[in-house]
């Protein structure tokens, strides 16, 4: 008996004095889901939800989103209601409100991840990915900013009213082009070259003019103006190259999209509506993305058929 207390002792003060058992680490958070991705660029929708004076629209071929500037008011206007909508290539929405509270946002284009807009004397930096305003740099003397364009980190942007292009870079905007410019609102940048839509002449309170604008390219070294299109063509707004060495640009007043070949031919292509604006095209799949800024809508058009 003895000795089985002695065990039964000994077993009790080893259990007492043994080690706890180690505590099991914590479960790592579930990480967060993925952004779905841009369902595939389609022709032969039509776009309205959440669509209110389109100004401009792009497609960035890296992510497969579509993005467009919402004016939602007029062209001038101080509201606050200005916005950029995301959508997929499908036309649907994917944030109606991707950025907001800007005014009367017009041009985009997307260059190292920056997402730029021209909002009236504006030119404002977006995160591409998220949305967010990455900054905001006010031109002065600006008096109606409208299209951009962009290369590497540098964003260039056409003030139509001031007759005057302005190049943007590191927060500070200096004046890159000025002169015999024809009201420039539709613009590219070529290399050392900006390819610039122009208005015309001096633009009336209804945006019409006497004589319209030419195609034509500015040579950013020597400060040279080199008509495209011989003749003057048309209230350029819309401007994209076909890739083929020419070009499509979208008269506003006339509702029109011509094609100017690479030695300045201009031939008409579609009949489209009074207010087609600041387009998308995309070479590979030769589709056309219209903002049509009176209807409220974005339409999707495969222009297949008509560039052979």
């Amino acid at each position: 008996m003895r000795r089985i207390g002695i065990v039964i002792l000994a077993m009790g003060m080893a259990a007492c004095s043994g080690s706890k058992p180690a505590e099991q680490a914590a479960p790592a958070p579930a990480a967060a889901p993925a952004a779905p991705a841009a369902k595939p660029l389609a022709a032969g929708w039509t776009a309205t939800d959440g669509i209110k004076t389109p100004e401009s629209v792009y497609y960035d071929a890296a992510s497969g989103f579509i993005f467009t500037s919402q004016i939602d008011g007029a062209p001038d206007g101080r509201d606050g209601n200005g916005r950029i909508a995301k959508l997929n290539g499908d036309g649907t929405t994917v944030k109606a409100d991707f950025v907001s509270g800007l005014n009367a946002p017009k041009g985009l284009r997307v260059c190292n991840g920056t997402l730029w807009t021209a909002d009236l004397d504006e030119v404002i930096a977006v995160d591409v990915a998220s949305g967010t305003v990455k900054g905001r740099t006010k031109i002065a003397d600006a008096k109606f900013l409208n299209d951009v364009a962009c290369a590497g980190d540098t964003a260039y942007v056409t003030d139509m009213m001031g007759n005057k292009i302005y190049a943007v870079a590191n927060g500070a905007a200096t004046v890159a082009a000025e002169g015999d410019l024809e009201f420039p609102n539709g613009l590219l940048v070529d290399g050392d070259r900006l390819i610039v839509g122009g208005w015309g002449s001096a633009p009336k309170a209804d945006f019409s003019t006497d004589v319209p604008g030419h195609l034509y390219a500015y040579d950013l070294k020597t400060k040279k103006k080199t008509l495209i299109t011989p003749k003057p063509t048309a209230n350029i707004d819309g401007l994209e190259s076909d890739g083929q060495g020419g070009y499509l640009v979208t008269d506003y007043n006339k509702g029109i999209l011509l094609h100017v070949s690479a030695t300045g031919d201009a031939t008409m292509v579609r009949q489209l509506k009074v207010g087609a604006a600041d387009i998308a095209f995309v070479p590979a799949s030769k589709i056309l993305l219209v903002p049509q800024m009176n209807e409220n809508q974005i339409v999707a058009i495969d222009l297949s058929a008509d560039l052979k």
